[in-house]
């Protein structure tokens, strides 16, 4: 951590006398730890928070092992053609964390116009050749959420400030909606946004009228969600423009991607008070099922919040949530903690989330172990929709919501599972064409930068044999 408090120093412009005499240490121990000749402990930390207002997070190593694995990612792709060792990784996030937030960031641009090349020179032929377009308007709002770790502290804040303004409850939010709405903003609920002549529209405010309609089909949960999204964007407008703004999007279309997240964000914030929700879920042991009762909302939704849960002051367990399909396409991925998937070649097929296809409905558990040795617990379900109707179309997801096995004992998940077994964990990774495991059954493509033990006269158990 040494190069994060000299760096930190440096930034202020101040000597290694003035940082000492700040945090009130002799200068010799401050000069120590800047040479991780000492460890950063928890009261210099407090100080460094109280001083200078810096989030502890930036000397968290769980910060540097998200920053690792997806260096790790980015540095296995055969466009660099080096090999660069895990060691050297670890290297440069620890001593060199800017310059490798740069690289990450300068790869992303790579990889987007490259793949968007390659799309239109499909669609075009291959002699097309122009610069490739911006990245796509999802990526970058999905980058934006990560890089914040899910959470936004400003939209939490108006939102536990508006729960408590309105008088609402657990028990009777939409009633507080509805009559927030109509009070604050003259807005009038209608059922039957989603009729067969709306077509499949949930939610359909009309500004002339002041009318929300929503579908007659959505459960109370589902209601309270779609009005405290069409608050947001009455309320918070001047915030939503400010963030978005502040992220510097390539295309208007990203940011007005960018403001229905925000917004969306901040009905889940409203629906499940930061303090109310953290209090209530670690008194439940995380039991999302529980708090799903509790609240009125889905299950979904609960883990969706859940991974929200990162106040410096109050933070919750640091989860990573997930949404796929039964094709592997991921649709949400949130994180709150340093858990990683590669984005080249797919998810691991040994990880839980999708035998909860196999499973529908049922609460599945799994310890993981990553090829770096770190152990997670994971939860999957699946999550069904439908609009009404026989014959109508609906959609079904794999949830997925997990965390660190240091975290383990907080959940009810881990209820007789033995965390201290290292031979309990299913062995999974980031990716097939990055994961390092030489022997694993399930690979579909061979690991990138590796050479092949090609041997025509033998057939082995494992794909892809590496040499």
């Amino acid at each position: 951590m040494g190069v994060r408090l000299r760096r930190l120093r440096e930034e202020r412009g101040l000597t290694q006398v003035a940082l000492a005499n700040a945090l009130d240490l002799s200068t010799s121990y401050l000069s120590q730890l800047e040479k991780n000749q000492r460890p950063l402990s928890v009261p210099v930390l407090l100080r460094i928070n109280a001083v200078f207002g810096v989030d502890v997070q930036l000397f968290s190593e769980d910060e540097e092992a998200r920053l690792i694995a997806d260096l790790r990612d980015t540095l296995s792709d055969t466009a660099t053609g080096e090999t660069i060792s895990v060691a050297e990784v670890r290297e440069l996030a620890a001593n060199m964390p800017a310059v490798g937030r740069a690289l990450l960031s300068l790869h992303r641009r790579y990889r987007e116009a490259a793949e968007r090349a390659q799309a239109m020179a499909v669609r075009l032929g291959d002699d097309w050749q122009a610069t490739a377009p911006p990245p796509m308007a999802y990526e970058e709002v999905r980058d934006f959420f990560y890089a914040r770790h899910n959470h936004i502290a400003e939209l939490d804040e108006a939102a536990e400030r508006l729960h408590r303004a309105a008088g609402l409850s657990a028990g009777t939010v939409n009633a507080g909606l509805t009559e927030h709405l109509a009070r604050r903003h003259g807005v009038r609920i209608a059922l039957g946004a989603g009729d067969a002549a709306a077509g499949d529209a949930l939610r359909r405010y009309d500004s002339a009228s002041r009318v929300l309609r929503l579908a007659s089909h959505l459960r109370p949960g589902q209601r309270a969600f779609q009005m405290a999204t069409q608050l947001a964007l009455l309320e918070m407008g001047a915030e939503l423009d400010r963030l978005a703004d502040d992220a510097a999007f390539s295309s208007g279309e990203a940011r007005v991607l960018a403001r229905i997240g925000l917004a969306n964000y901040f009905a889940g914030a409203l629906i499940l008070p930061y303090g109310d929700f953290l209090q209530a879920a670690e008194a439940q042991r995380y039991d999302i099922e529980r708090l799903g009762r509790q609240f009125g909302v889905g299950f979904e939704t609960i883990c969706h919040r859940l991974s929200t849960l990162q106040r410096p002051d109050a933070r919750g367990v640091p989860f990573f949530f997930i949404r796929v399909d039964r094709a592997g396409n991921i649709s949400k991925r949130q994180s709150a903690t340093d858990f990683h998937f590669s984005r080249v070649g797919g998810t691991c097929p040994l990880w839980n989330v999708y035998e909860a296809f196999a499973q529908p409905g049922r609460i599945l558990t799994q310890l993981a172990r990553m090829p770096d040795g770190r152990t997670y617990l994971w939860v999957a379900r699946t999550v069904a929709r439908g609009n009404g109707g026989y014959g109508a179309p609906s959609k079904t997801f794999a949830v997925g919501l997990g965390c660190d096995v240091r975290h383990a004992p907080r959940l009810i998940y881990a209820k007789g599972l033995d965390l201290n077994d290292p031979d309990a964990a299913t062995p999974i990774g980031v990716g097939c064409k990055v994961c390092e495991r030489p022997s694993c059954p399930q690979r579909a493509f061979p690991p990138i930068g590796r050479t092949l033990a090609i041997d025509e006269h033998s057939s082995r158990f494992a794909p892809y044999p590496v040499a």
